[in-house]
C-alpha cells in the first residue's frame, strides 16, 4: 500500500473515531439539557401559579374561584404557535393542587380530584419544605411517555397549607430534541467530510514531497543532473533535500575527480609521448624539412591537448550544474540556421536540407544549445562524403510532449561495437580524413541536452547512414 494511502487511512480512522465519540457525547447531553431547561421554566411557572392561587385556596373557593376558571380556559386554548418550525395547536401543561394532607383538591384535567398524592415525591418533599420534583411514566410500555412534575408550596403566612404541581409530558419536547440531534448529525457529517478532505490534501502534500525526494535520489543514483527539490512550508523536507543535495555534491565531486584524473592521464599519455619523442629527435642535426615536420607534429599534439583541457573545463562546469541559468525562449529554427551558416564553409559540396515546424520554441540557454547542435552538425559533416546529404527535421515528439530534432547523414554506418561507447569520454572513431577528435564533443552535447531536460540517441538508419535524435521539452 502506498505511503500516502496509509497516512490517509490512519487519519480517516482517527477522525472517524474522534467524530463518533464527540457526536455520541453531545447527543447524550442534548436530551438532559433540554429537559433541564424545561424543568427550570416549570419551577418559575409553579411558583407563579402558587402565588396566584393562594387567595382562592386559603379562602376555600377553589371550585368557583377565578383561578379554576382560568385553568379551564387555559386547557381549552389553541395557541396556533410555530416554535422553531414545530407547530403547536394545544397546551400540554397540567396543574393540580393538593392540601396539607396530600389530597388532590383541583386538577386541570379533572381526573385525580380526591386522590391521595401524599406519597408522590413532588408533594411529599414540598410539604416538608424541600424542593419537590419527579418524573413518572404515564405508560409503562412507552419510555417516551414520562411526565415531568415540579411543585411549589402554597403558604398562609409562613405555614405550608398546600402544594401546586405543574406537569408537562416530555414527549412534547421530543420534536426539538430530534431536530437538534438531526442538525448535530448533519453538522458532524459535514465536519467529517471537511476533515477527510483536509486529511487527503495533507496526505497528498506529504506524499508528493516524499515522491519528489525519491525521484531526486533516483536521478542522482542514475547519474542524471537534477535540481535539489524545494518545498513550501515544510522545513523538515527542505532540510532533508538540502542535506541529500550536499551529500550528492560531495560524492559526485570525489568520484568526478577520480574518474577525470584517471581518464585525463590515460588520454594525455599518447600526445605527451609523441611530443617528448619529437623533442628528443629535434636535438639531433636534422634536415630543414624533417625539422619542420617534427615541429608541426608537436604543434598538432599541443593543440589537441589544449582542446582536451578546454573541453574538460567546460564539461566539468556543466556537470556541476543541476539546472539552467538565465533560461529564455529560443526559436529552434533560427538557432539551427545560425549553426549551419557558421559551418557552411566546412560543408563544401554537401547538401543540407531543413524541415522544421513553425512552432519550434524551447526554453533554455541559447549558447549551450547552439554548441550542442554545432557538435552534432560538425560530426555529420565530418562523416558525410563530399557529395553526400545531411537532412535536419524538427517535429512534435511522438508522445505529444516536446519537440524531436532528427539530424541524418548518408555517411557510413557506425560499427556495432562502437554504438554503445559513443558517449564515453575520450572515445572517438577516426574521421575519413584521418584526423582524431578529442572524444569529448558528444559527451558535452549529451550533458547540455540533459541539462535542458531532454535526451539524445544515435543509431544507424535502416536505409543506410546515421541518425541523431534529440528530444527537448517544448516551451
Amino acid at each position: 500500500m502506498r505511503f500516502s494511502l496509509r497516512i490517509f487511512f490512519g487519519y480517516f480512522l482517527l477522525v472517524s473515531l474522534l467524530a463518533a465519540y464527540v457526536l455520541s457525547l453531545v447527543k447524550e447531553e442534548i436530551k438532559p439539557a433540554v429537559r433541564q431547561s424545561s424543568e427550570e421554566v416549570l419551577v418559575d411557572t409553579a411558583n407563579l401559579l402558587a402565588e396566584l392561587i393562594q387567595p382562592d385556596f386559603v379562602a376555600g373557593r377553589l371550585d368557583d374561584g377565578s383561578f379554576a376558571r382560568a385553568m379551564q380556559q387555559f386547557a381549552a386554548r389553541n395557541p396556533q404557535a410555530k416554535v422553531w418550525g414545530v407547530a403547536r395547536d394545544k397546551t400540554f401543561l397540567r396543574v393540580y393542587v393538593t392540601d396539607a394532607k396530600g389530597i388532590v383538591k383541583l386538577d386541570s384535567t379533572g381526573q385525580a380530584i380526591g386522590q391521595d398524592y401524599s406519597q408522590w415525591r413532588d408533594v411529599a418533599l414540598t410539604l416538608r419544605g424541600e424542593y419537590g420534583a419527579r418524573s413518572t411514566l404515564a405508560d409503562q410500555k412507552d419510555p417516551l411517555s414520562t411526565m415531568m412534575h415540579v411543585a411549589a408550596p402554597i403558604k398562609d403566612g409562613d405555614k405550608i397549607v398546600g402544594v401546586l404541581t405543574v406537569a408537562r409530558p416530555n414527549w412534547a419536547m421530543q420534536p426539538f430534541i430530534e431536530r437538534s440531534e438531526g442538525k448535530l448529525w448533519r453538522a458532524g457529517l459535514v465536519l467529517l467530510i471537511v476533515g477527510l478532505g483536509i486529511g487527503a490534501l495533507f496526505s497528498w502534500w506529504l506524499s508528493h514531497g516524499i515522491t519528489k525526494l525519491t525521484r531526486f535520489a533516483q536521478d542522482v543514483s542514475a547519474g542524471q543532473p537534477a535540481p535539489v527539490p524545494r518545498f513550501v512550508a515544510n522545513r523538515e523536507l527542505t532540510s532533508l533535500a538540502t542535506a541529500l543535495g550536499a551529500m550528492r555534491d560531495q560524492l559526485d565531486g570525489k568520484t568526478y575527480i577520480e574518474n577525470y584524473v584517471h581518464e585525463l592521464t590515460h588520454e594525455l599519455k599518447s600526445p605527451l609521448a609523441g611530443i617528448r619523442a619529437s623533442a628528443e629527435i629535434l636535438h639531433d642535426d636534422l634536415a630543414a624539412l624533417d625539422k619542420a615536420r617534427f615541429l608541426q607534429h608537436i604543434d598538432t599534439e599541443v593543440a589537441r591537448m589544449q582542446h582536451i583541457v578546454d573541453y574538460l573545463l567546460q564539461l566539468a562546469s556543466l556537470e556541476a550544474r543541476n539546472e539552467l541559468q538565465d533560461a529564455q525562449m529560443i526559436n529552434l529554427k533560427e538557432l539551427i540556421s545560425l549553426q549551419i551558416d557558421a559551418l557552411r564553409s566546412q560543408a563544401g559540396q554537401r547538401t543540407i536540407q531543413i524541415d522544421i515546424v513553425e512552432t519550434s520554441f524551447v526554453l533554455g540557454e541559447a549558447f549551450l544549445l547552439g554548441q550542442a547542435l554545432r557538435n552534432v552538425l560538425q560530426n555529420a559533416i565530418d562523416f558525410t562524403p563530399n557529395d553526400g546529404k545531411i537532412s535536419i527535421q524538427v517535429e512534435c515528439a511522438s508522445d505529444g510532449i516536446g519537440l524531436q530534432l532528427s539530424i541524418y547523414n548518408n555517411g557510413e554506418a557506425i560499427p556495432e561495437y562502437a554504438l554503445s561507447r559513443l558517449f564515453d569520454r575520450f572515445y572517438s572513431l577516426p574521421r575519413p580524413n584521418g584526423q582524431k577528435s578529442t572524444g569529448l564533443g558528444l559527451v558535452l552535447t549529451r550533458t547540455i541536452i540533459q541539462l535542458h531536460g531532454g535526451q539524445i540517441h544515435i543509431r544507424n538508419a535502416e536505409h543506410g547512414g546515421v541518425e541523431v535524435r534529440i528530444q527537448l521539452p517544448s516551451a
